[in-house]
């Protein structure tokens, strides 16, 4: 009898009996026993769901039945025999029937059968089919989904039909008091009337004259609206409402498929993967789907109601009136926040329960669905990503076909409007989600963790590999092992750069980062950037020889440790000037922020956020600005949209410079403007600051709170006397006055409030800082105290005499005259003189970045002094803008040579300025040779250097060559190919112009070397003759793809893998059967990597946490993205202004792709590999590739 079930025995016997005289079907059957060889043949009979077997036909009672409710059954293999029993035994039992009764029980045994004629097994499985009512229970579930929809449309009929009765009830009162007002009107009406005669008194003539009138009058009136229609039909309007029409048709039709996606996404996928969840054995949990799916339902809800409304309107053609519909839909759209927030951790929860075999394929089940024709569950995810930027343009596109005077225009133009803002939210919380979850990649790769990454604040600049140098005591270069240094293994790390930090890893041999036990976590605060170190000093002399000019240093000044120095080598000129340009610009935005933080602060009664507020320029919206909730590195808001005057004067603005600000505008001004354009602002803001800055500008420039003189006048404790300025790092007090390149601000001041001086300097920090100071930790230092003397008060005669060029820095002939510098013994002078403004000292810390000019102010002197700092402040930021222009987008000055020659004679003007200061001196003629200069450190090969290499004597072939050197030389010829691209080729979508090749050669050359590639791996596999080198050809390019893999040439991966599935070689099914199941299992998981299911989801995944430089990515994911922004958005709003957050998403786009196109390879070039891999003559074309290929294998027939 069955396990685990309770039965009655009397009920049992009866059954039995009824099944003997009315069983579905009966009959002499052999059951398998629990011996694995024996079968006793029993009398089986079949009643409803129960199935009863007895020892002969006559037997009266049942010896065991079975419950088939819920099983399956299907047919089974002949078990095999002895081979000692006899042939012909053996042959009859071969032709036997064998079938299986498998029950869905838990440790049920299969009951095994078998009968002597096929057809008669064939109606025991029919029966036994049929009594396990697999059907009715599918089709009981297919029910109760069905009803549990339509309770749900019952209850929303429900709620509709009870506001329709209200709104009836409402009707019916209005109705009732017109009628009223009516009744009253009529009354009054004949109150009014005169005596008319009746018409049947009328002349008869008088009757025809009226009835020939109301004839002309009427066909006057037919001709002229045929006329006035017939007009109207060929007139501008009635072709724009056309337009219009079928603007709202197709929107019609996007809405039906897109309700059709959401369909198939919640009853195909989610309310499966829900009932799965909630099984005995679950192979996903309720949270992992609410993970996946989100509010997905919701939102499937939400856009069939918004269909029906559609479809209503449609109905009512042609009167289109969709507005009240959109008032509708808008409130509700907030719900893609959530999802669109999410979308990103959605699809990586997808990819970890994956993992789960038992989901895998279980997910693969759902996706087979012909509903899901062949999309997979990532697709429909997606779908729900674009809807809001859909909406948008669709609006866009029927407001361009509406009247101004039409009766939607306004409600359309406001539902834009709310859409648009709803887009620009989401895309901010996108990027800042993405900047986290980029930042959190980076701290799962660190085996030790880094909390400072935790920091939201914190944003990604670069990464790179960097060689330290590795140093002794005092700074002095360790020369013992330059020679293995040489080799660029021992002292090769992996920098990352954030804005407040600078992170330096060694790499293991398994891959993980480790940070440094000692100066793993450099805060940029604490740090001085030093570009060319002093090559005059004896400790580093001829470092520059041995370096080749491509070290710099960061000298770093902790405040509760020992001051150190980091000695970097970058592996070119070009990558050097990247590295250094980021950093400075990083310590300036950090130390600019601190110092406005400690200048607004008490003496001017303004905080920075106050400051930025009353400023209203920097956060109000107004008709050339718009700005988002976003804070920019500055902590200032971003700008959404802009005229191109507004973000020239953001470029300018001498109060702070974002780095991601000036990153966008360097890489897309050529979208809105010339860079002839940006360089005449730059000249007048160097030539013409006061007229070339705006006015409120200055004044907050210059904010000082002018109540409080009187104040500290009287009370000589007063807090702004002895108030300290600082900055961290500290002060350095250093006593040479080499013109060393340092980026190093501090403020500090005496403790002693009595004596009221505001010591204002700034370090020239050498290679080794020896002298540190920090007024937290110590008093300050008694060699040096900055004054400010009156012009009607001199210095006493009896002052002791100070070596003032050994106390004071370097100083210029611009430094005002009433600056003096007097040892702490010397005269005091009165408080009452002391009027330096916080703001004053912060302009001039800012413009002398290093220089020891430190300023004090009378009011006679304070115009002049105004003019000096804002003359200082705009070369030091017309100086700033040029360096990183031409350090990171020297291509500019490439291609356009009338451009680097008015640069060139800009820095040779600023030269020439008798006011400049040394540190400005130096930073121009840094400029100036970086411009002027060839590029002769780039020592790179390029593609035209390999091709001319091509005329080796002898070629290799593909059997002599290793799978180590193809995918070498594979890599190094696609990151040459792929570093080649300007960046100026991936603005405007040229690539997918008609003039492609002259818009976008690079780009194209790079399309055309992937095909080139592609094509020679199936043309190798496909001129062997035999199958077994086929296979071994095959296995060879799947090890060099795998190769490429481990370095990060996941364009070289593609080549290949697409190579493979061609169809010419993909039907090689013979080939296919000799290459080994590692390989397959490879190919699968390469496969996997490069798919482009899910916009390549998993090759941004692997690029993002577990690809590091030097690596080639696959550039049409690349070339999709901008296409996607530059479809979606335009460059210009209505009003004429920049989008300049869709030129944020470019440049983000642009500098992940130079990122990978600035650190090179270090593989040696071999021609002989080259010449074999760009040998054109062994590519066959596509066709003949398939010709050969039903020639090794020809198609069977059907």
């Amino acid at each position: 009898m069955q396990k685990s079930v309770r039965y009655n025995e009397g009920h049992a016997l009866h059954l039995a009996s009824l099944a003997r005289r009315e069983a579905t079907k009966r009959g002499f059957l052999s059951k398998r026993a629990a011996e694995a060889s024996r079968w006793h043949e029993k009398w089986f009979a079949l009643y409803q769901n129960v199935l009863f077997y007895f020892e002969g036909e006559q037997s009266g009672r049942p010896a065991g039945m079975y419950l088939l409710e819920g099983c399956s059954c299907e047919r089974a293999p002949a078990p095999p025999r002895a081979a000692s029993g006899a042939a012909g035994a053996k042959d009859a039992l071969d032709k036997q029937y064998y079938f299986t009764v498998l029950f869905g029980h838990e440790g049920q045994k299969p009951l095994e059968l078998r009968c002597e004629e096929e057809h008669e097994g064939k109606e025991w499985m029919d029966a036994i089919h049929q009594a396990s009512y697999s059907d009715i229970l599918i089709e009981r579930e297919v029910l109760m989904q069905k009803y549990i929809h339509l309770v749900q449309i019952v209850e929303t009929e429900k709620i509709a039909a009870n506001q329709l009765r209200h709104q009836l009830e409402d009707q019916d009162t209005e109705i009732e008091r017109l009628k009223s007002e009516i009744i009253a009107l009529n009354k009054t009406k004949e109150r009014m009337r005169p005596y008319q005669g009746h018409p049947e008194d009328e002349d008869p003539d008088i009757k025809k004259i009226k009835k020939v009138q109301s004839f002309m009058r009427g066909w006057l009136c037919r001709r002229k609206w045929k006329t006035i229609v017939q007009d109207y039909i060929c007139s501008p309007h009635a072709e724009s409402m056309r337009k219009r029409n079928q603007i709202v048709f197709n929107m019609v039709e996007a809405e039906s498929e897109y309700v059709h996606q959401l369909y198939v996404l919640v009853n195909c996928f989610l309310r499966p993967l829900r009932m799965a969840a909630s099984s005995k054995k679950p192979p996903i949990t309720h949270d992992d789907v609410s993970s996946i799916f989100l509010n997905s339902e919701t939102i499937m809800f939400l856009h069939e109601i918004f269909h029906q409304g559609l479809k209503a309107r449609i109905a009512n053609w042609p009167t289109l009136i969709l507005a009240d519909l959109f008032d509708i839909l808008l409130p509700m759209l907030n719900i893609y926040q959530e999802f669109v927030r999410n979308h990103q951790y959605s699809l990586q929860v997808l990819a970890n329960c994956k993992q789960n075999r038992d989901f895998d394929k279980l997910l693969k089940q759902y996706e087979a669905n012909p509903a899901c024709e062949g999309r997979m569950l990532e697709t429909f995810l997606t779908y729900p990503m674009f809807q809001i930027p859909r909406y948008i343009i669709t609006l866009h596109e029927l407001l361009a076909h509406t009247p101004h005077e039409h009766v939607e225009r306004k409600s359309l133009e406001f539902a834009k409007s709310k859409l648009e803002e709803l887009s620009r939210i989401m895309h901010d919380e996108v990027s800042d989600t993405e900047n986290i979850r980029k930042n959190l990649a980076i701290e799962r790769m660190i085996v030790e963790g880094c909390d400072i990454l935790l920091d939201t604040s914190q944003t990604f600049i670069r990464q790179g590999s960097l060689i330290q140098v590795p140093s002794v005591e005092r700074g002095k270069l360790s020369k013992v092992r330059l020679g293995s240094l040489s080799l660029k293994k021992e002292g090769e790390r992996q920098c990352f750069l954030f804005t407040k930090h600078f992170l330096i890893c060694t790499r293991s041999s398994g891959g993980k980062l480790h940070l440094l036990k000692t100066g793993g976590v450099l805060s940029l605060i604490e740090c001085t950037l030093i570009e060319e170190p002093d090559a005059s000093e004896d400790d580093s002399k001829g470092s520059g020889q041995v370096f080749g000019h491509l070290d710099f240093k960061i000298v770093v000044e902790p405040p509760d440790s020992a001051p150190f120095t980091v000695v970097l080598l970058a592996p070119s000129h070009q990558e050097k000037a990247a590295w250094t340009s980021d950093i400075s610009q990083c310590v300036d935005n950090i130390r600019c922020n601190g110092l406005m933080t400690i200048v607004f602060e008490e003496n001017s009664k303004v905080t920075v956020p106050h400051m930025i507020k009353s400023d209203t320029r920097l956060h109000r919206d107004d008709k050339d600005i718009c700005f988002s909730k976003t804070l920019n590195s500055c902590k200032v808001p971003q700008i959404r949209y802009a005229s191109v005057e507004r973000l020239l004067e953001r470029l300018t603005d001498l109060r702070f410079l974002s780095i991601d600000f000036l990153n966008t505008f360097l890489h897309t001004y050529r979208i809105f403007t010339t860079a002839a354009v940006v360089l005449e602002k730059l000249s007048d803001i160097y030539k013409r600051p006061f007229t070339s800055i705006p006015v409120r500008s200055l004044e907050l420039f210059f904010a000082t709170s002018q109540n409080n003189r009187g104040e500290h006048l009287a009370d000589g404790k007063s807090p702004h006397l002895c108030r300290k300025f600082s900055s961290p790092p500290p002060l350095a007090v250093s006593r040479t006055s080499s013109p060393v390149r340092a980026r190093k601000l501090s403020l500090t001041s005496p403790l002693n409030s009595k004596i009221g001086a505001l010591d204002l300097s700034a370090s020239s920090t050498t290679s080794s800082p020896t002298s540190t100071y920090s007024p937290a930790t110590s008093p300050p230092p008694h060699n040096a105290v900055l004054e400010t003397v009156s012009s009607d008060r001199t210095i006493s005669e009896n002052t002791p005499a100070v070596d003032i060029a050994e106390l004071s820095p370097c100083r210029s002939p611009s430094t005002p005259r009433h600056l003096r510098y007097r040892p702490p013994g010397g005269q005091t002078v009165d408080n009452s003189h002391c009027s330096v403004s916080p703001a004053s000292a912060f302009a001039i810390a800012t413009a002398a970045a290093g220089h020891g000019s430190p300023p004090g102010f009378n009011n006679s002197e304070r115009t002049c002094d105004k003019e000096f700092i804002i003359r200082r402040t705009a070369t030091n930021r017309v100086l700033n803008v040029l360096r990183h222009w031409v350090s990171k987008h020297s291509q500019d000055f490439e291609l356009n040579n009338e451009l680097k020659m008015n640069v060139l004679n800009l820095l040779e003007e600023v030269l020439r300025d008798p006011d400049l200061l040394p540190q400005e001196r130096k930073a121009t003629a840094n400029i100036l040779r970086v411009l002027s200069q060839d590029d002769q450190d780039d020592t790179h090969l390029k593609m035209e250097d390999i091709i001319q290499m091509l005329d080796c004597p002898k070629a290799e072939c593909f059997e002599t060559l290793s799978a180590m050197e193809l995918a070498e030389q594979i890599t190094l010829l696609d990151h040459i190919v792929f570093r080649s691209i300007p960046y100026e080729e991936f603005l405007g979508q040229g690539w997918m112009k008609l003039d492609k090749n002259e818009r976008t050669p690079y780009i194209m050359k790079t399309s055309q070397h992937f095909n080139d590639m592609s094509n020679l791996v199936a043309s190798q596999i496909m001129n062997y003759a035999d199958v077994s080198s086929r296979a071994n050809s095959i296995e060879k390019w799947v090890a060099v793809a795998d190769i490429c893999r481990c370095m990060h040439n996941y364009n070289g991966v593609l080549e290949i893998t697409s190579a493979l599935n061609r169809s010419a070689i993909y039907r090689l099914k013979k080939t296919w059967a000799k290459v080994s199941k590692q390989t397959k299992a490879l190919m699968d998981k390469l496969q996997k990597i490069v798919s482009s299911e899910g916009r390549f989801k998993n090759l941004r995944e692997t690029l993002k946490n577990n690809c590091n430089p030097p690596a080639v990515p696959y550039l049409g994911m690349y070339l999709t993205d901008l296409a996607f922004i530059e479809e979606g958005t335009p460059n210009f709003t209505e009003e004429g202004l920049v989008n300049f957050s869709k030129m944020r998403m470019i440049s983000h786009i642009i500098r992940e792709i130079r990122q990978f196109q600035q650190t090179f390879y270090r593989i040696d070039h071999q021609p002989k590999v080259t010449q074999y891999l760009l040998d054109k003559t062994l590519i066959i074309d596509e066709d003949t590739l398939y010709e050969l290929s039903l020639k090794i294998e020809p198609r069977l027939p059907a």
